[in-house]
C-alpha cells in the first residue's frame, strides 16, 4: 500500500510490530508518550516486549494468524530483518508496511544487498556468488586471500561466516558452510568499524545521526561511541550520501542502518551491510540524542514530523552480554543509564545495555572504561 496514505492522529493509531524482542520493546516505549498503541506478533511466548502491548504468539507464515494480527492495525513495522519477505508482502496488501518489503528482500540476501549497493555506485568489498566448491575455487582465484566466506542468508553476530587467510582454510570452511547459497567477500583492511543511522519519513524528509564507532568481539557488538572520535566532517558527509541514496532508491520509511569500514585508502568508507530497522549501535540515542532512533522510527512510520537527530554532548553504549553486572554498581556510576531486556542469561546473549553520557570526549572515555570494568 502507498506510503502517502495519511496517518491517523492521536491515541486511536495502532501499530503492529513483527517481533517482540528488545528492539520491539524500545519501539513500543517510544510510542507511549506519543499516545500510540502497539500489537506484536512473535513465535516466542512472553517476549521482552510482551508487557507493553498485546502479543499474538505464533508463526510469521500462518495466514490465519496474520489476518488476526492485521485486523484493526493502521500500519505494520518490524524489529528485525529476518521477517519472511512473503509475510511483509502479504500484510502490505491490507495495511501499510514500513519499511517497504523491498528493503527486507535486499537486506536478507547478502548477494542481493551487495548488488543493490553496486547499482547505486556505493563501494563494497569485492564479492562473488558461491553455490558449488568449483564456484569457490574460481572466486578465490579472482578475489584472492584473505577473504570471508559467508552464508547469503540468516547470519548475524558473527554466525554463518568464516575468514579464509590461507588456502588450507578453504576445505574446512566449505565443510562448515557448503551446501547452501554462499558469498565470498574480499577482506577489507579497515581502520575501524562505523555505522550511520538515517531516518526517512513518509513525506521523504530525511535526517542522519552522527557516525558511530563500533567495537566487536567474537562477532558481537560490544561498544558504540558517538560521535566517532576524531571524526572528519567529510566522512560524515560521505556516509550521509550513501544513506540518502539507499533511502531514496528503496522509497524507504523508517530508520535504516548502514555498517561501514573506514579505510586508509580511497574510498574512505566501504559498506559492509545494511539493517532495515533500528539498530544496536544506535541505543545510545535514547539518552544521547534530541530524538532517539526509536522515537524517530515511530514518527516516520506514523507519518509524523521527524525529530532532531542532534546529540546532547557525547554518548556511548556498552552491551551487557551473557551475564549481568551488579545493578547497584552500574547505577552508582555518573551519567550511566541502565536498560535491561528481561531475558534469561545465556552465553553470547544480549541481556541489556548501559548508556553513558558526558560533555566531552575525554570524560566519556573515562566513563566507558569504568563501566567496562564492571561488565
Amino acid at each position: 500500500m502507498s506510503g502517502t496514505i495519511p496517518a491517523k492522529k492521536g491515541t486511536s493509531m495502532i501499530i503492529g510490530i513483527l517481533g517482540a524482542g528488545q528492539l520491539g520493546r524500545m519501539l513500543a516505549l517510544a510510542g507511549v508518550p506519543l499516545g500510540l498503541h502497539v500489537r506484536f506478533l512473535d513465535p516466542t511466548p512472553n517476549s521482552p516486549a510482551a508487557r507493553l502491548g498485546e502479543q499474538i504468539v505464533g508463526s510469521y507464515d500462518d495466514p490465519e494468524l496474520l489476518a488476526r494480527f492485521a485486523a484493526g492495525l493502521d500500519l505494520v513495522t518490524y524489529e528485525f530483518e529476518n521477517v519472511p519477505t512473503a509475510t511483509a508482502a502479504l500484510l502490505a496488501e491490507h495495511v501499510p508496511v514500513f519499511p517497504p518489503p523491498i528493503a527486507l528482500a535486499n537486506a536478507q540476501d547478502r548477494l542481493a544487498e551487495k548488488r543493490f549497493f553496486q547499482q547505486l555506485a556505493i563501494p563494497t568489498a569485492p564479492f562473488a556468488a558461491v553455490d558449488t566448491q568449483a564456484d569457490l575455487d574460481v572466486a578465490l582465484d579472482i578475489i584472492g586471500l584473505p577473504a570471508v566466506l559467508k552464508t547469503r542468508r540468516l547470519g548475524y553476530d558473527g554466525k554463518g561466516q568464516v575468514v579464509l587467510r590461507q588456502r588450507e582454510d578453504v576445505e574446512q570452511a566449505w565443510a562448515m558452510l557448503g551446501g547452501q547459497p554462499l558469498i565470498l567477500e574480499g577482506f577489507v583492511p579497515f581502520v575501524r568499524e562505523l555505522s550511520i543511522l538515517a531516518v526517512r519519513g513518509r513525506d521523504g524528509a530525511t535526517a542522519c545521526y552522527p557516525l558511530i564507532e563500533n567495537t566487536h568481539r567474537d562477532g558481537i557488538l560490544r561498544r558504540s561511541v558517538a560521535p566517532a572520535p576524531e571524526l572528519d566532517p567529510q566522512l560524515q558527509a560521505l556516509a550521509e550520501s550513501y544513506a540518502t541514496r539507499a533511502l531514496d532508491a528503496l522509497g524507504y520509511v523508517g530508520v535504516l542502518t548502514i555498517e561501514l569500514f573506514q579505510t586508509e585508502q580511497q574510498p574512505a568508507l566501504i559498506v559492509n551491510e545494511m539493517a532495515p530497522r533500528v539498530h544496536n549501535s544506535g541505543h545510545w540515542t535514547i539518552e544521547g540524542a534530541e530524538t532517539s532512533q526509536f522515537e524517530n522510527h515511530i514518527r516516520a512510520v506514523a507519518g509524523l514530523p521527524l525529530g532532531s537527530t542532534a546529540m546532547r554532548g557525547y554518548a556511548a553504549m556498552i552491551n551487557l552480554i551473557g551475564d549481568l553486572p551488579a545493578i547497584q554498581a552500574v547505577l552508582a556510576m555518573p551519567a550511566a543509564h541502565l536498560h535491561l531486556y528481561e531475558k534469561a542469561p545465556r552465553t553470547g546473549r544480549k541481556l541489556g545495555h548501559v548508556t553513558v553520557c558526558a560533555d566531552d570526549m575525554p570524560t566519556l572515555l573515562e566513563r566507558i572504561a569504568a563501566i567496562e570494568a564492571l561488565v
